[in-house]
């Protein structure tokens, strides 16, 4: 079914993806599932990858890619003293609960809703990056006890669910509640070795043996795009960097958001076509 000439033509879209999204995190700090489940959502369909798959083979793939930038991400932001362990720490049970519940609704869910719950999530994500831009404080220090155990799971779930780091869901939360910006982007590196494992795994398991998944995939998560996205991302990183001097970032980052947008559009219309 599927021949050489095609898994060539894959193998160049996810090495693609890749440069992309590299390009895109050296330019505006901003890379992983949010960059990458649109993208792969807009290619997989020229492939013929079945629609019933496509988001849950995105989210997967995603999520594996997650791993190796995260745990490298982490690492460095833990030897810089930046990370704010205490809290990471205090976190950890109930992220990991999150991503439990993230990962098997992201596998049960149809294939639409968990498009649904995406686009509206990147559609906030477009408009606040690219038009607005507030940075949102509700208080000083961030909440203890239930509050806490609250925001740790919904950290976990949206970014399981979604196939995104802990960075596009995390840095926010603990912005919005005092954290200085260094701080939270550093605790929130080790939010993704948290989520990426585990809903991996759980997106592995869950795709396993459905035969409407291109070949060379483990259940969702298609290894020539692992193997493809993460060497061509770290490739195309300090390239965005270079640019990020000569190009004002305002211009960037409504650039990106536009491309979000129109990735959103595109998935809103797949479910009511």
């Amino acid at each position: 079914m599927y021949d050489p000439l095609w898994l060539a033509g894959l193998a160049a879209a996810m090495a693609a993806t890749g440069l992309f999204s590299g390009l895109l995190a050296g330019l505006l700090g901003v890379g992983g599932g949010i960059v990458i489940v649109p993208v792969l959502f807009s290619i997989f369909p020229l492939f013929g990858i079945p629609e019933a798959v496509q988001m849950k083979l995105a989210v997967g793939t995603s999520l594996a890619t997650i791993i190796p930038t995260s745990i490298q991400s982490a690492r460095k932001h833990f030897a810089k003293g930046t990370m704010d362990v205490a809290l990471l720490r205090s976190l950890v049970p109930s992220i990991a609960f999150g991503v439990l519940i993230g990962t098997l609704l992201g596998i049960v869910v149809k294939g639409s809703a968990h498009t649904a719950v995406f686009a509206v999530i990147a559609l906030l994500v477009a408009v606040n990056m690219g038009f607005t831009g507030v940075d949102w404080k509700l208080r000083e220090s961030f909440p203890t006890g239930g509050q806490r155990h609250a925001l740790g799971t919904f950290i976990g779930g949206i970014s399981a669910m979604m196939g995104i780091g802990g960075g596009t869901v995390g840095v926010p939360i603990l912005s919005m509640f005092g954290a200085p910006i260094r701080s939270a982007v550093a605790t929130a590196s080790a939010f993704g070795v948290i989520i990426s494992i585990p809903a991996t795994m759980g997106f592995i398991y869950g795709g396993w043996g459905n035969t409407l998944l291109p070949p060379l995939s483990l259940g969702y998560v298609n290894l020539i795009g692992f193997a493809l996205i993460v060497p061509a991302s770290l490739i195309a990183a300090p390239w965005g960097v270079h640019l990020a001097h000569s190009i004002p970032p305002l211009l960037l980052k409504r650039c990106f958001a536009v491309f979000l947008g129109i990735t959103v559009l595109r998935m809103f219309w797949s479910l009511v076509r």
